[in-house]
């Protein structure tokens, strides 16, 4: 396990235009932290991992594992991949079809010439914390795509890498095999205690996954924080809705009230400071669906709509609402067969319903968590 320090990382690709990856990064990663890089394509998390790897020389920073200097741009200190005792767990598995899985899992062994972890059962003992014991006398091709991934990260484990590096490593499993094998890869990380970058772009897998988030926006990082942190107290609106707050409603101060998409919000008045518009952004799960003549509870605010698509889901229905323009996505209990949500139509009125304990406010032009933007007061108001 290491104790991680990027200071001003940077890599520029040469090009027409040129392109700054990476800008002027500055993260610190604890010893046996699970750190998630995430982000759209392009937000520059996988050139940063690369960049830890040695896979790509940065243009300007430092890298240090523990005490060691893996990478000065001033210095000109640049350890190649082999001398980083790291190791890696590949999108496509990468696994050499011509080998055992009992090879391909030594395979880092003989590559550093660790006589003494092929010796001392190294290759069976990580098999074992993986769960493929069973595994090692067969090829490639005849395990599944989890069965692989579980190879892929026993052979990224068996060397004892200071650092473990994932490249979007789920990514190509079907829904329910990524779930196992999350959880499993989970388990594996708290038995262990590695320390452990994990790119990826999926939300749901990094709050499961990560002891932080670094959540990343052209090269830089945005917000640092942990999941819970993250998830409950994004700090701009590009975070908010990149970990899952898709409804944003453009809301301005009207004759001395808020107005959310053009028309007086219902229920509990916004009591936020200021008059400038600001952009609300709410989950699909945090917004509840009704009748048009059912009563707001307490402290909710609503805004009535129509439906445009009502889907079922099993034990949810995922409405897409307009709000006098504004499209609302809701996800709801479906309730039993005869419910009244099971028999919503396109065109329905209805009221759409918020805690503004889950709705979130940031500048309508910058994104940002705007200062004069305080805790809303509840003012109950005649719906």
């Amino acid at each position: 396990m290491s104790h991680i320090r990027i200071e001003g990382l940077t890599k520029h690709f040469v090009g027409k235009p040129p392109t700054k990856a990476v800008d002027d990064l500055h993260i610190e990663i604890e010893e046996g932290e699970f750190l998630v890089l995430l982000g759209p394509s392009g937000c520059g998390k996988t050139t940063t991992l690369r960049c830890l790897a040695g896979l790509e020389t940065p243009s300007g920073g430092r890298i240090s594992f523990d005490d060691q200097v893996v990478f000065d741009a001033e210095r000109r200190i640049n350890r190649s991949p082999d001398k980083r005792k790291i190791g890696m767990v590949f999108q496509s598995y990468a696994l050499w079809p011509h080998m055992t899985v009992r090879k391909n899992i030594a395979y880092p062994l003989r590559a550093r010439r660790l006589k003494q972890g092929l010796r001392n059962g190294w290759v069976e003992e990580t098999a074992k914390m993986v769960d493929c014991v069973a595994l090692l006398d067969r090829y490639p091709a005849q395990l599944s795509g989890g069965q692989q991934q579980r190879v892929a990260l026993a052979r990224g484990l068996v060397a004892r890498p200071d650092l473990l590096l994932f490249d979007e490593p789920l990514s190509n499993l079907d829904a329910r095999l990524r779930d196992h094998v999350r959880a499993e890869l989970h388990e594996v990380h708290g038995r262990l205690g590695f320390t452990a970058v994990f790119v990826i772009h999926d939300q749901s897998e990094a709050l499961a996954l990560g002891d932080r988030l670094a959540i990343m926006r052209h090269g830089r990082v945005e917000q640092y924080d942990t999941p819970q942190q993250v998830f409950e107290h994004p700090i701009s609106e590009y975070v908010a809705a990149f970990i899952g707050m898709d409804n944003r409603v453009v809301c301005t101060y009207q004759d001395g009230r808020w107005a959310a998409a053009g028309r007086p919000i219902g229920g509990s008045e916004l009591g936020i400071a200021g008059t400038a518009p600001v952009a609300m952004r709410l989950r699909a799960d945090d917004l509840q669906v009704t009748p048009c003549d059912a009563s707001v509870g307490a402290n909710m605010s609503s805004l009535d709509a129509v439906v445009v698509d009502a889907e079922y889901g099993g034990r949810h229905l995922d409405v897409v609402l307009d709000a006098n323009g504004t499209r609302l996505f809701a996800r709801i209990p479906s309730g039993v067969s005869d419910s009244w949500a099971r028999g919503l139509k396109q065109n329905d009125p209805v009221r759409a319903s918020f805690r503004q304990s889950d709705a979130h406010f940031f500048d309508d032009e910058t994104g940002s968590g705007a200062s004069d933007i305080a805790e809303p007061v509840l003012n109950a108001v005649d719906s």
